[in-house]
């Protein structure tokens, strides 16, 4: 991934809260980074599938600015847009499952995350906007805003729970997997 343009980890810009948007006065900015980002998904989406969908956080592509894109597993779904966006509320049903990021692609983590999150947004016309999210798709928005509070995955594992080499993970281009 760092081929591919991805900031990895150690980077003192992954351990930073990234700025964010005065909206709409920074439209332009917004719109460039939210590009930016795009074009970057789709080089990775060339190289690797990414079957649980993916995200990517402006920090991952050395701009400290709070924006990123989450595209979800569902064929033909469209991207989820994140500007300065703040978790409002969630769950107090969690889950654990395992997590990859770009930053350090080559392990996987066990991660505990709220089943449910709502999020609020700042709109390029500068409106907030909320969404919840559940399951998966939580989990993935969840990753990509703690990108943008300065915290990698590894933050949210239990103590004494280390990442394991992705040779040994084995749910590798399965879904998440919840109990109903």
């Amino acid at each position: 991934m760092r081929d591919l343009g991805v900031v990895q980890e150690g980077a003192p810009i992954l351990a930073e809260p990234a700025r964010p948007f005065d909206l709409p006065t920074e439209r332009e900015a917004a719109e460039q980074v939210v590009e930016n980002l795009f074009t970057a998904m789709e080089r990775m989406g060339q190289v690797h599938p990414f079957a649980k969908g993916m995200g990517i956080a402006a920090p991952q592509i050395g701009i400290g600015r709070a924006a990123a894109i989450v595209q979800p597993a569902e064929p033909g779904a469209p991207a989820i847009v994140l500007l300065n966006p703040r978790i409002t509320d969630r769950s107090d049903e969690t889950d654990e499952q395992f997590e990859g990021c770009l930053s350090f692609f080559d392990v996987r983590g066990m991660v505990p995350r709220a089943l449910r999150i709502a999020v609020e947004t700042t709109t390029l016309d500068g409106q907030p906007a909320a969404t919840a999210y559940e399951r998966g798709l939580a989990r993935l928005v969840h990753h990509e805003i703690d990108h943008l509070d300065g915290l990698l995955y590894t933050a949210r594992m239990r103590s004494g729970i280390t990442p394991i080499p992705v040779e040994q993970y084995r749910q590798t281009g399965r879904a998440w997997a919840y109990e109903q």
